[in-house]
């Protein structure tokens, strides 16, 4: 796991080009009682300090459900599959499953579905899954906020 140290290192996947040293991290947080949990909180659910963050890109996961919404927010993908992923954590960890709730990555790179020769990968429940990083989860002009005002970009999940 972390051994109590926050790094911004990132590594290269190797897988497509899409995850290099200038990617974020995708950062879940470790607390002294040695649980971790995604999104990162101060507090760990027993109440434990947070003394580290854990990289999530460093393990796969497994489905635990998905759907596929085809109504979607101004600036999202239409159809977009959604997925909750929990983490396959170290053989020494037990603590509390570490899931989190993401988007299908498409086959082929990012937004390759939108001329319609890419679409999304397909999953199913128990499918191994990998989280990659893509710079726009959505399109940034549409919507009623600021693009400049957010962030855009995130981690999809992709089949192993």
């Amino acid at each position: 796991m972390s051994d109590n140290e926050t790094t911004d290192d990132a590594t290269d996947s190797g897988v497509d080009g899409q995850t290099d040293s200038a990617d974020p991290t995708f950062e879940a947080a470790e607390y002294a009682d040695g649980t971790v949990t995604y999104p990162p909180h101060t507090v760990g659910p027993n109440g434990a300090e947070r003394v580290g963050t854990v990289d999530l890109r460093e393990y796969a996961g497994r489905v635990v459900t998905w759907t596929t919404s085809t109504a979607t927010p101004p600036g999202v993908r239409e159809p977009n599959t959604l997925a909750i992923v929990e983490f396959e954590m170290d053989d020494d960890y037990d603590g509390p499953p570490v899931r989190a709730l993401g988007q299908i990555a498409e086959r082929g790179g990012e937004r390759s579905d939108a001329d319609g020769d890419g679409g999304q990968f397909d999953v199913d429940i128990g499918d191994r899954v990998e989280p990659v990083y893509a710079d726009e989860l959505r399109e940034p002009g549409a919507g009623i906020r600021e693009p400049e005002s957010q962030d855009w970009d995130g981690f999809r999940f992709r089949p192993l």
